[in-house]
């Protein structure tokens, strides 16, 4: 039998497969089907009925398009293909009634509704529905939920098409939301009113179709049309998530996610989405220049001049911060090592080896977690590290794969097998013999840094190789900075580590927040906040912030991807590339570029991987040496999921959510 069936759709005749529903066949042809509870990515739920479609030959009603599959329908009297028709008079006036029946109870709240101008509800009231109203009876009202301090609700408005409901159970993995009553008393709450805990609830803001869950910060800021929309990439974690950054002005008003389906589904974390307001604070606006001991501001000239004396005649080193773009890191390297110094971007004492890509990247793209049958996490957190693939693994889980963890997995929303918490766990596993059977199946190795960061890590590396070689398993690093990867492939490392970047006289921070500097050490800071490492700066140069410059970062699975500029950086602050070409200048060691597109002309040039845009690279795995493990537990990678980097710890609502995090994660008391 085969898989593709002839199907007639307003006289068009398509083939389509057999599974397909018919809203999807009616999108595979570019027919266009009003939907409210209906969401590719969630499961079906067939209750807000304004996908109807008049289906000939069968019952003499509408059917639901979302709930009937293709092979489901009945062939004409003579053998001829299934018809569905999509514009027939029962439909229209199937969907009005039904459009009908949704405004009864849905207050005329247009004007001051926050999602006017984007809301699903306003736009299909004007395709498919009818200009009266017959409703003369009170209007139905209930009680809004406190949700949290991301999510504002206002559940008059609420269709009860349970998008929300679907997602938080489904793909965030919290059993929080739910429907209650029935008829004119159903409703959408949460268990015993409790607010909600995923950190990925922001994504019920954009599957809600009217305006009951509308963004709690956002909320009367700005209307759809008056923001400029800058399609851009996420560095909050090392995920690359595609993301559209909102602009009113010189600000960023809010973040989206873009659709990608492999790196973000349409999915983002709710620290990608809410951490705008960091970008606001704490910034640095001008030079400042340590005198006295105290860092007193400065003019661009008097900075650069200070710096290149400070740097002549020195031993230098340069450190990578964790939110730097390729083109920065790349500028820093040449510049740095043209002063006879090194430039190191593990700063966090991991011991990924350079040079080669297939075991600092792995062999695996983050799309190979859908159809793995079988998940073995190392030393990894991804429910804290990386939200959006946490809840790619639980896809898998809902599928099927059988998933292990050897140290962390705190927060995990699926099932697992508990192999042991640290290095005796994994020798253990690495040394076993694999069957065949179990060398057939779609298996997958994560490894996170938290594994790595030892002074075994190298051998733990090896360790995880040689357990995917066994079992004949993909690897995916997972790291935790956006520009890591970007900072390996262009060989940001040092031979020696970061004992060997810190050991130099004078260091070169280019946004390194997460390190404590040694004592001594005369420090150059180039970044964007007034976070730790301006702190401990004796020169400051202002930089950009990851919304405020063009810029290549690679993401955790190796795939280069393209940030661009949604804004401009506040005051005297520059674009990191630019400063560092300035002070290159000063330094009598001018970097041979003038412009951006000259700068990626060498980037390119040297390191030819960067130019392959959204794609992942097939990296070769070079053999590791095996060394001693260590004994132990692997630590915590994330002490806490909110406050990772500078932008973060900048922003007021990631200091509530850690808050509420840390009240969520307290163990409950006896009445409870």
């Amino acid at each position: 039998m085969s898989d593709l069936r002839k199907i007639i759709i307003d006289g068009q005749e398509v083939e389509v497969p057999q599974a397909m529903t018919l809203i999807q066949a009616c999108e595979a042809v570019g027919v266009e089907i009003p939907r409210f509870c209906y969401h590719e990515r969630l499961s079906i739920a067939g209750n807000c009925r304004m996908c109807l479609v008049e289906v000939v030959g069968g019952p003499p009603k509408p059917a639901a398009s979302c709930a009937m599959q293709v092979k489901d329908m009945r062939p004409g009297k003579n053998g001829e293909p299934p018809e569905i028709k999509t514009n027939s008079p029962m439909v229209k006036k199937a969907r009005e009634g039904v459009m009908e029946f949704l405004l009864i109870n849905h207050p005329l709240d247009c004007p001051i509704c926050d999602q006017g101008g984007e809301c699903d509800l306003q736009d299909q009231a004007m395709a498919y529905g009818v200009d009266f109203s017959r409703y003369r009876e009170p209007k139905r009202a209930t009680e809004d939920l406190n949700l949290g301090p991301l999510v504002e609700t206002h559940m008059t408005r609420c269709i009860s098409c349970t998008r929300c409901v679907r997602f938080t159970t489904e793909v965030a993995g919290v059993s929080e939301m739910g429907q209650t009553g029935r008829g004119e008393d159903a409703e959408i709450t949460t268990y015993l009113a409790q607010t909600l805990s995923s950190n990925m609830q922001g994504n019920i803001i954009d599957l809600c179709p009217v305006g009951a869950l509308v963004s709690k910060p956002y909320a009367f800021t700005a209307r759809p049309w008056e923001l400029t929309k800058t399609e851009t990439i996420d560095v909050m974690d090392a995920l690359g998530s595609n993301i559209r950054v909102d602009t009113k002005g010189r600000e960023v008003m809010r973040i989206l996610p873009r659709n990608h389906d492999g790196v973000n589904e349409e999915w983002i974390s709710d620290k990608t989405r809410f951490v705008w307001d960091g970008l606001r604070r704490q910034r640095l606006d001008k030079p400042y220049v340590r005198k006295d001991g105290k860092l007193r501001p400065a003019t661009w000239a008097e900075a650069l001049t200070a710096a290149a004396a400070a740097m002549k005649g020195k031993t230098v080193s340069g450190l990578v911060g964790d939110l730097a773009s390729v083109e920065a890191t790349y500028s820093l390297k040449r510049m740095i090592e043209g002063l006879g110094g090194v430039v190191e971007s593990r700063t966090d004492g991991a011991k990924l080896p350079a040079g080669n890509r297939g075991a600092y990247v792995g062999t695996a793209t983050i799309a190979d977690i859908d159809d793995a049958e079988m998940i073995q996490l190392i030393g990894c957190e991804p429910a804290l590290e990386a939200p959006v693939l946490n809840a790619r693994i639980r896809k898998a889980w809902l599928k099927g794969a059988q998933i292990g963890v050897v140290g962390g997995a705190r927060g995990a929303t699926y099932d697992f097998a508990d192999v042991g918490p640290g290095r005796e766990a994994l020798a253990k596993l690495s040394g076993t013999e694999v069957s065949e059977e179990t060398k057939a199946k779609r298996t997958l190795v994560i490894v996170g840094q938290a594994a790595l960061t030892g002074e075994d890590g190298a051998a733990v590396l090896a360790h995880v190789m040689k357990l995917a070689e066994n079992s004949a398993s993909k690897v995916l690093v997972l790291h935790g900075a956006a520009s890591r990867v970007g900072a390996l492939d262009v060989g940001a490392v040092a031979e020696g580590g970061i004992a060997q970047a810190l050991d130099a006289e004078v260091i070169y921070n280019l946004g390194a927040d997460e390190i404590d500097l040694p004592e001594g050490k005369f420090v150059i800071y180039q970044g964007s906040h007034g976070d730790r490492g301006a702190h401990r700066a004796d020169i400051i140069l202002p930089g950009a912030a990851y919304t405020e410059e063009n810029g290549l970062f690679v993401n955790t699975e190796g795939r280069p991807q393209l940030a661009l500029r949604a804004g401009f950086a506040p005051g005297e602050a520059k674009e990191n590339w630019a400063i560092l070409r300035a002070l290159s200048a000063e330094l009598g060691q001018q970097l041979p570029w003038d412009s951006m597109a000259q700068l990626r002309q060498a980037l390119v040039s040297d390191h030819p991987v960067v130019s392959q845009i959204d794609t992942v690279p097939e990296n070769r795995l070079a053999p590791l040496e095996a060394g001693d493990l260590g004994q132990g537990d692997f630590p915590l990678g994330v002490q806490s999921h909110y406050l990772t980097n500078p932008i973060a710890r900048a922003s007021v609502l990631m200091g509530e959510l850690t808050a509420q995090a840390a009240t969520l994660n307290q163990p409950a008391m006896a009445a409870e």
